[in-house]
């Protein structure tokens, strides 16, 4: 969406609203009061006048203080309202580019984000994993969307128990934390934690140290290369 403003003809004041709101979407008062409160503050000072000479004036400074400390809570509010338009655009288009329901796509990119990783990361990760599928059982035991040994699973929480991984959020939870670990453990460096977390941190580092170098083309294929 592009920036929407408008221009009173009293005054000319334009009000910018934030990226992705439209003015429409915003009820008439609240608008309103932003622009009044806007312009008053722009136009008028009361705070030299002699108050107790001119109550009037106290009364309509008064008035304006808090008309401008509404404003900035309705800004505030707007800010947050356009955060979270935001958010649900970019999980509409994970949805879309993996074809998965919106309610899946919403809860891999609020844990992943949760767990400090990179939604698109964490989406391409499930994709090559699992393919999107929470039961999903490899030959080595690994389980659910982000394939968790119970290993792995144990020594993350040591409350988990095997069963436990067939639930989405807690699979997601584990396999995405693991991953941060590891890019914490190899400096950032994408493509060494992601094959570590495929071929497990000992053998990769076993592969460096010997001067081989682990790719396996597991990294390419999450990262898409």
């Amino acid at each position: 969406m592009s920036n929407t403003s408008s221009t009173w003809a009293t005054g000319a004041v334009p009000l910018k609203w934030p990226k992705g709101l439209w003015i429409a979407e915003v009820p008439f008062p609240v608008w309103a009061l932003l622009v009044v409160a806007i312009a008053l503050g722009g136009a008028v000072s009361l705070t030299g006048l002699p108050q107790a000479a001119n109550p009037a004036a106290a009364q309509l400074s008064s008035e304006l203080a808090l008309l401008q400390a509404e404003a900035r809570d309705l800004q505030s509010d707007l800010e947050l309202k356009t955060l979270e338009v935001e958010r649900l655009q970019l999980i509409h288009g994970y949805s879309s580019e993996y074809r998965i329901p919106a309610d899946r796509a919403m809860m891999i990119y609020d844990i992943a984000l949760a767990e400090g990783l990179n939604p698109g990361l964490a989406f391409n990760l499930v994709r090559v994993e699992s393919g999107f599928k929470r039961t999903a059982v490899s030959s080595a035991g690994a389980i659910g969307y982000t394939q968790v040994r119970p290993s792995t699973a144990k020594w993350l929480d040591p409350t988990v128990e095997t069963k436990d991984l067939f639930d989405a959020e807690t699979n997601l939870h584990l396999g995405f934390r693991y991953l941060n670990y590891l890019l914490d453990e190899y400096n950032g460096d994408t493509r060494l934690a992601l094959l570590a977390y495929n071929r497990g941190p000992g053998r990769v580092g076993n592969l460096m140290a010997s001067g081989i170098d682990p790719a396996n083309g597991y990294a390419k294929r999450v990262l898409g290369e």
